[in-house]
């Protein structure tokens, strides 16, 4: 098993300090160095034990809480799943695809095993708050800023994670197997644990291909 402090070893420096209420306490680190971390999260399909603790996971949903939120609406809401409700997340599962229509046997058994690659399941939900000045996409968009604090602290203790979705997020069986409003979104299932073995760096992306300059007239 990895762990991200084997790594990454700014990570305890990053994360572990116990001041960062003022600008002046976070000159320790450069921005190459934050850069660097948060470059080196990548998702890991298969996950093992140890997941987080209940200390651990809040901390790390703390993290997800303090996303840009315009007008705090607060859209996000989290579900955990784990130990033997997994098998049972899975059956769930497979019966949300079948109420959407599947009926392939191989693909519904497959997606019943879906929960068991890692230890941990976190479901990650936009909670729709009408508002005049906040449309939904906005809303969609905070969780997603969310759910990346949310990665970049369960890194930052050790974890690697998987952000999953697929058609049976998209199901309204699973919605309303889970208490979501018709008008909520399950923005993703979040696979949660250790890594079992270290994978290749992503190949890095030129910025320019992905910025250009306005300029009027």
């Amino acid at each position: 098993m990895l762990h991200s402090y084997d790594r990454y070893p700014i990570t305890k420096t990053l994360f572990m300090s116990s001041d960062f209420s003022t600008p002046s306490s976070l000159n320790h680190f450069s921005p190459n160095q934050l850069y660097d971390f948060i470059n080196r999260r990548q998702s890991i399909g298969l996950l093992v034990e140890p997941a987080p603790n209940t200390a651990q996971l809040e901390l790390a949903i703390a993290a997800a809480l303090t996303a840009p939120d315009h007008h705090r609406l607060h859209p996000w809401r989290f579900i955990t799943i784990q130990g033997e409700q997994r098998v049972a997340f899975g059956e769930l599962l497979a019966k949300s695809l079948a109420e959407g229509g599947e009926i392939d046997p191989v693909q519904l058994d497959r997606v019943k095993q879906h929960p068991m690659r890692a230890p941990m399941i976190l479901i990650c939900i936009v909670q729709d708050q009408p508002h005049l000045k906040v449309p939904h996409y906005e809303q969609v968009l905070s969780c997603g800023a969310a759910i990346q604090n949310l990665l970049l602290v369960l890194q930052s203790q050790g974890f690697s994670s998987m952000w999953r979705s697929g058609a049976a997020a998209e199901s309204a069986h699973l919605k309303r197997a889970l208490g979501c409003a018709a008008s909520d979104e399950i923005a993703g299932l979040v696979y949660i644990g250790t890594a079992s073995k270290e994978i290749a760096p992503r190949e890095p992306l030129n910025v320019a291909d992905f910025v250009s300059e306005w300029h009027f007239g």
